[in-house]
This record gives structure tokens, sequence and C-alpha cells, in this order.
């Protein structure tokens, strides 16, 4: 019991709420958004490119909505940013129950992006202002858990539901982050975090920040090298799937189990491997991350049944844990204490490969078949390699003393 308490007491009470209210509310959303495709077509019977246009505007948005916050947050504090995003977020999905023209879906999911690249930014710079330096990777990584213990419940109960009513996983999950965002806020007024603003922000304007990031040489590199990162991993949401159902037998079955092993094997390794990569250097991890990626993705152009498919996704997930918690890591590192929010958000440009990779995928899936596509995609991603190389050349030429691990 003891070494329970003690475990509760690394990080600040608000860290387990947000940590907390992670899985209920990306657990909901996970029971959402990836049957949003099915809903538009079979209520509203939309053009697949229209459809496209829908979920796609999500992550675009996301894109500028990333910096817009985490620079307001530095500016006006992380407690209305969070409290307005999260309450936006909640009306969004109680928004989907009602909508029923094209344009709605489009604007409300083009204002659920903006509202998490809001919230996401803010809750990771605030997670990094009340946790201590040498405990934050630890964070970011049970953090990461947290999503991930919601993306293996989540579709399941979005299954479940979507026999139900399809409009019910709107309702859950529109319930679900208001009362994510009503305990934060009460939380929040206990401990008396107050709406606290970083100091010299208010000096600092969007332009301004701009022009910080433009000359920070680091940051940039670790945002392109993320870039290519995402823009392999998207293959996962998008090419992967259609790849499986037309070369395997049941394979949207087999891609939905590999969906499940994927989830479960973060939740479970998760925690060791971070514990385990705290010896290196968080570049080594990121290299060797990208490296196991690049050879999951590789593999899958030559998936023929159940055994390549497992090895296939073993190799992305070990890529992607090692990866993702020490990305964000690197930028509180890069970050100096009155920006850090303005780094977060200026780090969500990485969504971009989200939103490129999808397209120039189905583009080679389609011309070139599945070998050359995941060829590609995998050379690309060891390019990421570069990238990070380079940053980690610039953080540790003007700042020696500071890289540590």
């Amino acid at each position: 019991m003891n070494k329970l308490k003690g475990y509760y007491r690394q990080f600040h009470p608000i860290v387990w709420v947000l940590l907390s209210g992670t899985v209920l509310a990306r657990g909901s959303a996970f029971a959402t958004l990836p049957f949003l495709a099915i809903y538009l077509s079979r209520n509203l019977d939309l053009h697949p490119v229209l459809i496209g246009l829908t979920i796609g505007i999500s992550p675009l948005s996301g894109v500028i909505g990333g910096f817009l916050g985490g620079h307001l947050s530095d500016r006006f504090g992380r407690k209305p940013v969070m409290i307005g995003s999260l309450f936006m977020m909640s009306l969004v999905y109680f928004g989907f129950m009602i909508a029923d023209t094209p344009g709605w879906f489009i604007l409300l999911n083009a204002l659920n992006g903006l509202s998490g690249s809001f919230f996401e930014p803010t809750g990771q710079a605030l997670i990094a202002d009340l946790t201590e330096k040498s405990k934050r990777m630890r964070a970011f990584s049970l953090r990461y858990t947290a999503i991930n213990i919601g993306a293996s419940v989540g579709p399941l109960l979005g299954a479940y539901l979507a026999v139900v009513s399809a409009k019910s996983a709107f309702m859950v999950t529109g319930i679900m982050y208001f009362v994510y965002v009503i305990i934060l806020a009460l939380m929040m007024k206990k401990y008396n975090l107050g709406n606290p603003v970083s100091e010299g922000a208010s000096k600092v304007t969007i332009a301004n920040s701009l022009k910080i990031i433009g000359k920070d040489k680091a940051l940039r590199y670790l945002v392109l090298g993320s870039i290519i990162i995402n823009f392999g991993y998207s293959q996962m949401e998008s090419n992967v799937p259609q790849h499986l159902e037309s070369s395997i037998a049941n394979g949207v079955f087999v891609y939905s189990v590999m969906l499940s092993i994927n989830a479960v094997m973060v939740v479970l390794l998760q925690m060791p491997i971070s514990h385990f990569a705290e010896r290196f250097k968080t570049m080594q991890v990121m290299m060797t991350g990208a490296v196991f990626l690049s050879i999951g993705m590789l593999t899958f152009g030559f998936v023929t049944g159940w055994y390549t498919g497992i090895l296939a996704i073993f190799f992305v997930t070990i890529g992607e844990i090692l990866i993702f918690p020490s990305s964000s890591y690197l930028v509180d590192k890069l970050a100096t204490d009155e920006l850090r929010g303005t780094y977060f958000g200026a780090a969500q440009f990485r969504k971009l490969g989200h939103f490129f990779g999808p397209i120039t995928g189905g583009f080679l899936l389609n011309e070139a078949g599945a070998t050359v596509l995941f060829t590609v995609i995998a050379i690309a991603v060891l390019g990421s390699i570069v990238f990070f190389v380079q940053g980690n050349k610039v953080f540790v030429k003007a700042a020696p003393g500071l890289v540590k691990n």
C-alpha cells in the first residue's frame, strides 16, 4: 500500500486527473470517430470524396489550432484554454447527434480538430509545469499509455453502440467530455491552480512566436522528422486496412485484431520499455523507434496471413512506443519556461504527416501496389533519422550541458 501511495505521489493530483480523463475521453472518442465514415455513408449517403473531406478536415484544422492553442496558453494561462476547449469538444459530439447535412458535419469535425489541438499541447505543457524534470518522460509515457487504454476499449464499445443506436455513441462521448471538463475545473479550483501565465508571455505576440519557432533549428528538425514519422504511421489508419482486405482472407477481421494487439501491447509494454529506454539518450531511443517502425511498414508489404500480419504490428507497436513519448519529452527539453505551450503547439505541425500520408499512400497503392507502397514508406520513415540527428547536433551545440539523456 505504501509503495502504491509513493507511486501516486510522484505526480501532482491534477496530472492524475489529466491521465484518468484521457482514458475516459479518448476511449469514448475511439468509440465514435472510427465509425464516423460508416455513419456518414449509411445515414447521409455521401460521396466518398465528401466523406474523406469531412474526416480529413479534423487533422488539417488541428495543424493550425495546435500552434494557436499553445500560444494562447502561454499568454492567458493553461486553465481557460483547457476548460474552453474541452467544453467545445463536448458540444461538438452533442452536435453530431442532431446534425443532418454534410455542411454541419464538416463544420463540427473542423471544430473538433481545432478544439483537440488547443487542448493537447496545453495539457502536455501543464503536465510538464506540474512535474519534476526527472519524471517528465515517465509522465508522458503514462499519458500515451492512457490514450491506448482508451484505444483498446473504445472501438469495442463503439461497435456495440453502432448496433444499438448510431447516435448513442455521439451522446456517450459528449457526456464523457462534459464530465471530464467539470472534474478538471473543480480540481483546478481545489488546488488553487488559478490561471497561471508564464512570466514574460504577455510580451510575446503570435508574430514574435512564429519568429522564435523559425529561429529554433533543433525544433524545426524535430518537427520535420516527426512529420515523416506520422506520414508513415498514418498508413495504419488508411491504406493498411485496404491492403489487408484485398490481399488476405478475412482481412477486415485480421485488421481489427491487429488494432487490439497494438493497443494491448502499448498498455502492457509502454512503462517497462520506457523505464529501460531511460538508460539511453532520448535521440537514440527515437532513432531506434524509427528503425522498428520502418521494419513494420516494410513487413506489411509482404503480409500473407495471420503470422506476418502480427509480426508487422509487433514491429510497428515497438516503434511507436519508443518514438511518440520521446518526441513530447524532446519538445519539453527544447522549450523555454515562458514558451513551453508555444513549443508544444508548434509540434502539432507534425499532423501534416497524417494529412498527406493517406493521400500519397492511396495513390501508390492504386498505381504501384502494396509492395512498392510499403517499401517507399519504410524508406521514408528511415529518412526521419537524418532530421533527428541534425536536430540533436544543433541542440547539443547550443546547450551541451543540458543534454544528459
